[in-house]
């Protein structure tokens, strides 16, 4: 190329620039670890205790080590989907963290809202596999109009995209049904939880050929493209957030970070989980890991929001209390894998672990009765 001659790189940088277009990046990033660090230097009500992190790193690692943690614990636990069932383990696990949202209760451990599988009783998050099992294991019966005929198939199709479509078929007793509690507490947010599978079908349909494996080639094996395609298709996955009168949203993406994760620890970082960029995956912002850091005393509350917590009281969605909350837990996650690596270079060791941990460990607790600290309440789709 002669000097008179234009540089076309340059030039679709200048276009892209006077257009407020971001140059395209070939090594995507989220931006929730930015984010989190932002909202963590400008908290007022939330602060972080270096040496409480400092010596919780110490601790976690060495419990880590003591249980032999690592990816593969998470299929280990009976209700999870194995890696042999392929694509449509993918489908489960695209159904279980599209709704992996709101599960607590105002009542008691016995009143509240649990399911009853395979002779046991499962609540929280439990309870949410437990129904997605059922609802696959149950005889689903299939009307057709202006017949007399009834169809019998093995199971309610509760995982696939293409159920999700026919609002003829798939309406909001159906779905009632499928989440029928052993309890009279209905599950939290039902209405919503159809919303979101409404949506997702009509999106995988559109985009993605009517199923989540199509979504996973099309991030190309990067973690952080399959979290940003998610954020950026889905609008029920598109947690982000005004903070204090910044511009740039707050992006803390629970659920579509949370469905990368399930998908590496399922497959153990192969076939449908082999992420290239996985570390860059942060903690999952949600009520209970916050739960457990301030238990460890890593979080540190103002007063007033202390007191909302200790009281129960509802904190809105979006509200810069549960903005500090979620986003100082994701800072304070990071530097406690920080720590980890600083001690133990050898360490594999990343936050989706650490965050696995952190809440296997605070559902031990509570089974224990050991859980004396309370968590936050807020009603959301986020978490």
């Amino acid at each position: 190329m002669s000097d008179d001659e234009a540089d076309p790189e340059l030039l679709a940088l200048l276009r892209q620039h006077l257009q407020g277009k971001p140059p395209i990046n070939n090594d995507p990033e989220t931006g929730v670890l930015e984010s989190a660090e932002y909202v963590y230097n400008n908290s007022i009500d939330v602060a972080l205790d270096m040496r409480a992190s400092k010596a919780a790193a110490t601790a976690i690692y060495s419990q880590m080590q003591q249980k032999a943690y690592s990816p593969a614990t998470w299929s280990e636990h009976d209700l999870h989907p194995k890696a042999e069932g392929g694509p449509d383990t993918v489908a489960f696990i695209f159904t279980m963290d599209l709704l992996n949202f709101c599960f607590w209760s105002e009542l008691s451990e016995e009143k509240r809202f649990a399911i009853e599988y395979r002779g046991k009783r499962w609540t929280g998050y439990w309870s949410l596999v437990a129904a997605l099992q059922r609802a696959l294991d149950e005889v689903y019966l299939k009307f057709r109009r202006l017949i007399i005929f009834i169809f019998y198939i093995k199971g309610i199709p509760i995982t696939d995209p293409h159920f999700w479509q026919n609002e003829d078929e798939f309406t909001l007793n159906v779905l009632r049904n499928v989440f029928r509690s052993c309890t009279d507490e209905e599950i939290p947010l039902l209405k919503e939880r159809l919303d979101c599978l409404r949506e997702a079908g009509n999106v995988l349909y559109d985009k993605y050929k009517c199923h989540p494996v199509n979504l996973i080639a099309a991030a190309d094996g990067s973690a952080a493209r399959l979290v940003n395609l998610l954020a950026r298709d889905f609008s029920c996955f598109r947690d982000e957030h005004g903070f204090d009168g910044r511009k740039k949203p707050i992006r803390l993406l629970k659920r579509a970070q949370i469905l990368v994760a399930d998908l590496w620890a399922c497959f153990e970082g192969e076939d449908f989980g082999d992420f290239w960029d996985i570390d860059k995956i942060t903690m999952f912002a949600d009520y209970r890991v916050p739960q457990m850091l301030n238990s460890m005393g890593c979080l540190l509350y103002s007063p007033p929001l202390d007191s909302a917590i200790r009281s129960k009281k509802n904190i809105p969605s979006g509200s810069n209390w549960e903005l500090q909350l979620r986003a100082c837990s994701i800072w304070c996650v990071e530097l406690i894998r920080r720590e980890i690596l600083t001690e133990h270079p050898e360490a594999e060791i990343n936050a989706i672990l650490i965050d696995f941990f952190l809440y296997d460990t605070i559902k031990e607790m509570e089974l224990n009765g050991q859980d004396k600290i309370l968590h936050h309440r807020t009603r959301s789709i986020w978490y």
